[in-house]
């Protein structure tokens, strides 16, 4: 709660740092039931625009006990795998300001531990929520949107039906896979041509007695 969040500024290295400042809710019976906390980040300036950042977070929690013996420094690498996905993953380390002695040591990265494992425990619930409304928020596009979505899906879809997969061609049937009477439309009328081809039609019975009269013929040869 009560977060503050201050500009980016660059840094003459071409990195970019900015500073957080904000309150959170501890559990720990030894510990206060709020602290506060300042996290400085730091975006290296090899981050991408659109395709990765990689941001050091420098945790620094005040109001609790030997804090002035420790820090955290949490690394957020945000990478691009597709069109809209992307992976987060993250890295911490536990560093000290000043040694501390074996039981008080022992101490501090036991409490460490069990507040990460809440607090990243916590962002992932939060992500995930994210990510459903996200979803959600697809899935209820207007009716003209899904229109265009097919009519996009249709032509680029027969340009390539020769790479469909097998399992696919059953659900993408209805979209892709002409009518009877657009296939006798695109026999008939040629296109780039003033002139119109006429072919007759073949009734069923024609069609029949063609079958079998081949039948025959094959029968009367062997």
């Amino acid at each position: 709660s009560d977060i503050i969040f201050h500009p980016w500024k660059k840094e003459e290295n071409g990195n970019q740092t900015r500073v957080i400042l904000y309150t959170i809710t501890l559990t720990n019976p030894l510990a206060p039931k709020t602290a506060t906390v300042t996290e400085t980040q730091t975006m290296y300036k090899a981050s991408q625009e659109s395709e990765c950042y990689v941001i050091d977070a420098e945790v620094l929690t005040h109001d609790v006990p030997y804090h002035d013996y420790f820090y955290t420094i949490n690394r957020y690498t945000l990478t691009r795998v597709a069109r809209n996905k992307s992976r987060l993953r993250v890295s911490t380390e536990l560093r000290y300001r000043k040694q501390p002695w074996g039981l008080v040591k022992s101490f501090i990265e036991k409490n460490f531990w069990s507040g990460l494992e809440d607090y990243f425990r916590h962002l992932e619930s939060e992500l995930t929520k994210t990510e459903s409304t996200y979803l959600a928020e697809v899935h209820r596009q207007s009716p003209k949107e899904k229109v265009s979505k097919q009519s996009t899906v249709r032509r680029r879809k027969r340009a390539h039906t020769h790479l469909r997969v097998p399992h696919l061609e059953e659900v993408l049937s209805p979209v892709t896979t002409p009518t009877d009477e657009e296939v006798a439309h695109r026999i008939k009328h040629v296109a780039g041509s003033t002139q119109t081809r006429h072919i007759p039609e073949e009734s069923p019975s024609g069609f029949h007695l063609q079958s079998v009269s081949k039948l025959l013929l094959v029968i009367s040869f062997v």
